[in-house]
């Protein structure tokens, strides 16, 4: 039988988890799942319905209302879906991520879709990137990373990312989003965002795309 391996690629906003993490499955032949995407599908859902971001009771109570899928396509994309809708395309704005920074936090959230997480890498290989991958989800990870970079060299990424969009957020407003988003991810109650002990530190301030990917390529295969 096929020896089943688990990477788990941990990291703050915009350090480039999910763009990488999905050539890196694809070279590896894993499968590649955005935990990020299923929080930010919840948030899409609660913001829907009009719920502010810090009505924690609220929140919780739309869970039963709410079915998630994924599908993947031939390229290994992942596809969210929502009570049977793909929304990919609608959960990667400014302000759902700032929405799902607070969804994030609240424990019934991460119990709803931990086994879920969970189950996925029992049974196949898998490459799994977000906030509390290799200390939560998957803390017996064969392989561990934890992904970063300056809050300056991730908000320039994310300015020019939004602008490739045609959105015309500032790079000002943008860097103060990635401060603020920093330190509700790393000062929740429930498995903030840190490092795991056994977790290879890869910081990519110096790097463009390329060389990000190739460090971070390096870094597995040795580890493999």
């Amino acid at each position: 039988m096929e020896k089943i391996i688990n990477i788990a690629i941990d990291g703050p906003s915009g350090a480039g988890k999910s763009t990488m993490a999905k050539r890196l499955a694809a070279e590896l032949g894993f499968l590649y799942v955005d935990t990020g995407a299923m929080y930010r599908t919840i948030a899409l859902y609660a913001c829907r319905k009009g719920v502010d971001k810090e009505d924690r009771a609220t929140i919780v109570s739309l869970l039963p209302e709410i079915r998630l899928d994924m599908a993947y396509g031939e390229d290994g994309t992942q596809q969210m879906l929502l009570n049977g809708e793909n929304v990919s395309g609608l959960i990667r704005t400014s302000e759902i991520s700032m929405y799902t920074s607070q969804v994030s936090a609240i424990p019934e959230v991460r119990a709803f879709l931990l086994e879920q997480q969970r189950s996925i890498g029992r049974s196949r290989s898998i490459l799994m990137d977000g906030r509390d991958i290799g200390t939560v989800v998957l803390p017996e990870a064969q392989i561990k990373i934890y992904l970063t970079a300056a809050p300056e060299a991730r908000a320039d990424r994310r300015w020019k990312e939004l602008h490739a969009k045609g959105e015309p957020d500032t790079y000002e407003a943008v860097l103060k989003d990635v401060i603020q988003r920093d330190w509700n991810d790393m000062h929740r109650d429930v498995a903030p965002l840190k490092q795991a002990d056994d977790a290879i530190l890869v910081d990519t301030t110096e790097y463009d795309l390329e060389g990000s990917y190739q460090l971070l390529l390096n870094t597995i295969k040795e580890r493999m």
